[in-house]
């Protein structure tokens, strides 16, 4: 059978698979959120739509394309984003704190003075009272969103202070991040339709259309981090990275990544251009200076979520959990455990800078991570971001699914088995009955998962690396 009519085989399947995520998603976002049940459950959903997605994934990856693929691979992403786009959100209430600071801020109110409950806010109840009244912690916390993510709020209900508007503002950013992941394939060699591994992921319609998370701005400003770091701009990618930073915090890590030298000659030129740190600190002192006004407040709840969520005493770290159920470890305290994430985040870094050195990309040197099915042109940057943002997640194990979608275009880009399964396994796993919250659960759950992603690891460095190597 000819390439050309294999192709048109392609575009078949995946428009089937793309059907069946519609279905899947529409089954979640409505009959759930609508009507308040479903016919095949949550977990149903999730289920099968990370057999479908894994499904088009292979596909897209291993077959032949032609040029209506794209098209349609852009078509359908748009329709999910749709279909979930005007669906109330149930899952988090997370935006409605978005609107309620955008609605502050035009009050000539800083968002970091007082909590949503403040009598002080009192006249903007009434107006605003379907907002405030699904505002969580509203009674004893002051917003924990950095100063970017303020700015965006200003500027969403500027337009228009409410639900839809702000849900609107994060499918722009995926826009921005689809266009910005295009143009970065394409310098990396990689065909366009790989957009799909970021496109369709259900993890998006789920947590960025659906329930308007703010973090579809921090992965469109960390891609665009990337691109400008394939172009050897190095104030542009200390710009855009500063502006993921203070949009959510924890883009910072990949600040060793984008810094460092590799042997492309479209990276950094020399190691130690300061021009980049530089930007990132110059954006972080810019945003925290406009809303000075609030003193030591403008760091908001952050300390208070840290100790809500564990993270002050370490109950929410899962591997430190893992490490006092071991004989003769039950007493070993968090700092112990931060200790050793620091020195691993360290090797990676250490790893990252001293093979990017050395590296070449014509594939005569094997890689050392995952293993990618193209490595012409790969940059080593960001092979290495991805790491340290993947150990990152895995460190912190963090208990909400949108706080993974950063990762999403990481796969896109490099395409790690490992990774795809941290990615769905995380995601089916949080519509389960052991996602409850509970401390047993958890446990039970995060054993499985970092089970699945650790056996996947194995398989791709021993078992699907030579397979790999050989469809690229």
């Amino acid at each position: 059978m000819s390439d050309s009519r294999r192709a048109w085989m392609t575009n078949g399947v995946l428009c089937l698979l793309g059907m069946g995520l519609l279905l899947l998603t529409r089954e979640y976002a409505w009959e759930y959120g609508g009507v308040g049940h479903y016919v095949i459950g949550a977990s149903g959903c999730s289920g099968w739509s990370v057999w479908f997605y894994v499904a088009a994934v292979a596909v897209v990856l291993t077959q032949p394309v032609n040029r209506a693929t794209l098209g349609l691979v852009l078509g359908f992403a748009i329709a999910l984003q749709m279909l979930t786009l005007f669906a109330d959100p149930f899952s988090s209430s997370d935006l409605y704190r978005y609107v309620w600071d955008g609605v502050v801020q035009h009050a000539h109110v800083n968002p970091y003075r007082y909590v949503p409950g403040n009598a002080a806010l009192e006249f903007l109840r009434a107006p605003n009272q379907d907002t405030y009244d699904m505002i969580n912690r509203r009674d004893y916390a002051v917003t924990i969103y950095p100063p970017f993510a303020q700015m965006i709020f200003w500027l969403v209900t500027w337009f228009s202070p409410t639900m839809q508007a702000m849900k609107a503002a994060m499918v722009g950013f995926e826009c921005l991040t689809v266009w910005a992941l295009l143009r970065l394939l394409r310098r990396m060699g990689r065909p366009a339709e790989q957009v799909l591994l970021f496109a369709w992921c259900p993890l998006l319609a789920w947590e960025i259309a659906l329930a308007g998370h703010v973090d579809a701005a921090v992965f469109a400003f960390v891609v665009l981090a990337l691109l400008f770091r394939h172009r050897g701009q190095p104030v542009w990618t200390g710009v855009f990275l500063g502006l993921a930073v203070m949009t959510k915090f924890y883009p910072l890590v990949l600040l060793p990544a984008l810094w460092m030298r590799d042997g492309s000659a479209r990276g950094l030129r020399r190691l130690g251009d300061w021009r980049l740190p530089t930007a990132l600190l110059g954006v972080v002192v810019a945003g925290y200076a406009v809303y000075a006004s609030a003193g030591w407040r403008v760091f908001g709840f952050l300390g208070g979520y840290a100790k809500e969520e564990g993270i002050d005493s370490g109950a929410r770290f899962f591997l430190l959990d893992l490490m006092q159920s071991l004989p003769g470890l039950h007493g070993t305290p968090k700092a112990v455990f931060v200790g050793i994430a620091v020195v691993l985040l360290g090797v990676l870094t250490w790893w990252g800078w001293k093979f990017a050195a050395v590296q070449r990309f014509d594939g005569s040197i094997p890689h050392p991570s995952a293993i990618k099915l193209r490595v012409d042109g790969e940059p080593g940057f960001v092979t290495v971001a991805m790491w340290l943002a993947f150990a990152l997640m895995l460190l912190f194990s963090p208990h909400y699914p949108w706080y993974i979608v950063w990762l999403i275009p990481f796969f896109a880009l490099t395409p790690s088995p490992t990774l795809l399964m941290y990615l769905m396994m995380f995601f089916y796993m949080f519509t389960t009955a052991l996602a409850d919250g509970t401390a047993p659960k958890m446990f039970v759950l995060n054993r499985i998962l970092y089970g699945a992603v650790a056996g996947a690891f194995l398989l791709e460095m021993t078992v699907l690396r030579r397979w790999l190597r050989r469809v690229a």
